[in-house]
This record gives C-alpha cells, sequence and structure tokens, in this order.
C-alpha cells in the first residue's frame, strides 16, 4: 500500500463518514499558512506544520537557546470523559499530548497552561480534570503554571465542557530535531501506545456505540475490559524513555502518532529526498483497533491514516545507534519494535 491511496473513498467506513476531514484540515492549513508567515519575526525558526513551533528569544551567549512551543486538545475523547463520568484520565492525556509534540524536536517541558470552558461550572469535574493535569506534569517534570477557566451558558450541553492545553519547552540548537541529519539507510522504530491515545475517536464512537449498539459499560473478551475502560486508556508520555537517548546524541528524528497516522506523521520530520518503508508485519495491532476495522470495515489504508495502530511514538536512528537504542530501551522496561527503514525518494511512507 502506497502513501498516495491513503484517505481514498472506498466501500467501507471512513473518518470521514464519522465527520473529521483530514483532507479539509490540510487544505486549511495550505491556505493559511501565507496569512500566518505575515506575522513571523526574525527569531522565528520553523514555518506552520511542525510538531512544536520553535522561537529563539535570546541574542548574544544564550543565543543557542530555543523554545519550543505547542497547543492541542483531546478531541471526542472528552464525549467519553462525559458518557463515564471518570474526567481524571483526560487532562494527563492533555499533558501528555503536548509533551510528545515538544519531544520531537528535542525539547525538554519548561510549563503548561491549560484552558477548560463548560457552560456551568461543576467543582467536582473541575478538580477531576485539573488532578490528571497535575498528574501528567508531574510525570512530565513540568510545571503548571496557569490557565482559564470559561462559562459559556448556553454554549455547552448539560455537563459538558472543552479542554485545551498549551506548553512551552526549551532545547539548545546543538540537541534541536529536525530531521536533516536522517539519510537513506537508518532504521526506523517504533515505540507502542497505549490505545486510540487522543485521535480517531469519533470513528471510534461510530463504530463501537453506532455499529456494534454498545455502551461504555460493555464489557468484550477480546478487549479485556469495558469499552469505557479501553477508549478512556491514557495518552503515553515518551519523555522518560528518551530523553537519556536524546542526550547521548543517539536519535536522529522523533515522530509523535497521532492524527494522521504513520501515513502523515512520519514524513513531517523527513527530508524531502527520503521516505520510509514500514513493515505492517513488524508488530501485533492491539485488540482495539482490529475491532474497528472488521467492524467498520475500514480500510486498511483508512486505519493507517485515521489511527496510530499501536505505534505512539516513530524512532529514526542510523543503523549503528539502533541496536544501542534498542537496548537501552528494553533495559528501561520498553518493549522496542524494529518497524521500518528510511530509503531514498520522494517524503513519505511505503508499507509492506
Amino acid at each position: 500500500m502506497k502513501d498516495e491511496d491513503a484517505g481514498k473513498k472506498t466501500g467501507g467506513m471512513t473518518y470521514r463518514d464519522a465527520g473529521v476531514d483530514i483532507d479539509a484540515q490540510d487544505e486549511a492549513l495550505a491556505r493559511i499558512k501565507g496569512m500566518v508567515r505575515e506575522t513571523f519575526d526574525s527569531r522565528v525558526l520553523t514555518d506552520i506544520g511542525a510538531f512544536g513551533a520553535l522561537y529563539r528569544p535570546f541574542d548574544g551567549p544564550a543565543a543557542d537557546r530555543i523554545l519550543v512551543s505547542s497547543a492541542d486538545g483531546v478531541g471526542t475523547k472528552l464525549k467519553i470523559a462525559f458518557l463515564t463520568g471518570v474526567h481524571h484520565t483526560v487532562g494527563k492525556d492533555l499533558v501528555c499530548h503536548c509533551v510528545n509534540d515538544i519531544l520531537v524536536q528535542g525539547a525538554m517541558p519548561m510549563f503548561f497552561m491549560d484552558y477548560l470552558a463548560t457552560g456551568a461550572l461543576e467543582p467536582d469535574t473541575a478538580v477531576a480534570v485539573v488532578q490528571g493535569l497535575v498528574d501528567g506534569c508531574k510525570e512530565a517534570r513540568c510545571a503548571l503554571i496557569g490557565g482559564e477557566t470559561a462559562e459559556m451558558p448556553d454554549f455547552y450541553g448539560a455537563g459538558e465542557y472543552d479542554l485545551a492545553g498549551f506548553i512551552v519547552g526549551e532545547v539548545t540548537r546543538e540537541r534541536l530535531l529536525d530531521g536533516s541529519a536522517i539519510r537513506p539507510g537508518d532504521a526506523v522504530l517504533g515505540l507502542t501506545s497505549s490505545g486510540l491515545h487522543t485521535n480517531g475517536y469519533s470513528l471510534a464512537r461510530k463504530v463501537f456505540f453506532e455499529v456494534l449498539g454498545l455502551t461504555v459499560d460493555s464489557e468484550l473478551e477480546e478487549l479485556g475490559c469495558t469499552v469505557g475502560e479501553e477508549l478512556l486508556k491514557i495518552h503515553r508520555q515518551y519523555r522518560t524513555l528518551l530523553e537519556p537517548l536524546l542526550e547521548r546524541g543517539l536519535i536522529k528524528g522523533l515522530a509523535h502518532i497521532t492524527g494522521g497516522g504513520l501515513t502523515d506523521n512520519l514524513p513531517r520530520v523527513l527530508p524531502g529526498d527520503c521516505r520510509a518503508v514500514i513493515d505492517l508485519h513488524s508488530w501485533e495491532v492491539p485488540p482495539v483497533f482490529r475491532i474497528i476495522q472488521r467492524a467498520g470495515k475500514v480500510e486498511q489504508q483508512e486505519m493507517m491514516r485515521a489511527f496510530n495502530m499501536g505505534i505512539g511514538m516513530a524512532v529514526v536512528a542510523e543503523p549503528a545507534a539502533a541496536d544501542q537504542v534498542m537496548q537501552a530501551l528494553a533495559a528501561a522496561g520498553e518493549r522496542p519494535l524494529s518497524i521500518g527503514r528510511i530509503e531514498k525518494g520522494r517524503s513519505g511512507v511505503t508499507y509492506v
């Protein structure tokens, strides 16, 4: 399967059928890039579309210090929190997602801020959400320094809220990962996800609740838990695992596998003359994705673009360092996977 085929309409269910149009998002981004560039000054070091935005705040001796920032949400995973009444996990999801987005450029998080909006503030819910934010920040060694809580009557349904996060980290120019060091022959390794993480929930909810007619309390033997428990599994945070390897200079590139899957996210860190060849047989796809694909009759290329499919972070390393990376990750209790290689060619992903 080639990346050019990803996202085409097929006989099976698609992400677009669930209300999410990745192609429309890409078109909107392409159209606004020029407008946004009009605000840039000489200290902006990245274009729109990178995982994190790079900004050089200092001159002189501190000019090699670069701030990396990102903003994100947890999408319709919040709907699962509303249905289950479990609100302490989505805050941690948010922090982990944002930490990973700046980690891929080599940055370590400094501080985090949040935005919580609701129709009518329910103190117990707000406290649970913030507890998740605190848990995530503690795990990532990141300060939660502020945020905004907005009450907007009639804007949200009863018991509903929205949640967004904003993170700032720092990396030196020497340790910045921008993909420019990646070459044909480099190895692609995969770190496992804990499940859907924070992407693909619109399609997942459609399959579980509409196609299969299940509820969050339904137990599935294949999952080994309830649907709600599966869909609320917390997004993994990879700083703890990868920071020592980044310090040793063993990693050439990282890609956080979020919306767009491996298909759209891995090319974001590749030079224009390099493409990734990914072996689909190199890891076991977790049951939750198999259920969605089977029940929704979702084509493989659509699955690879809508979900992480069990790979939460892709790591690119030169062959001589790949074994060291694998050994270090295994010693830390991780199960690293060798999932592919980099070849010469137009930037993209080919699946074999």
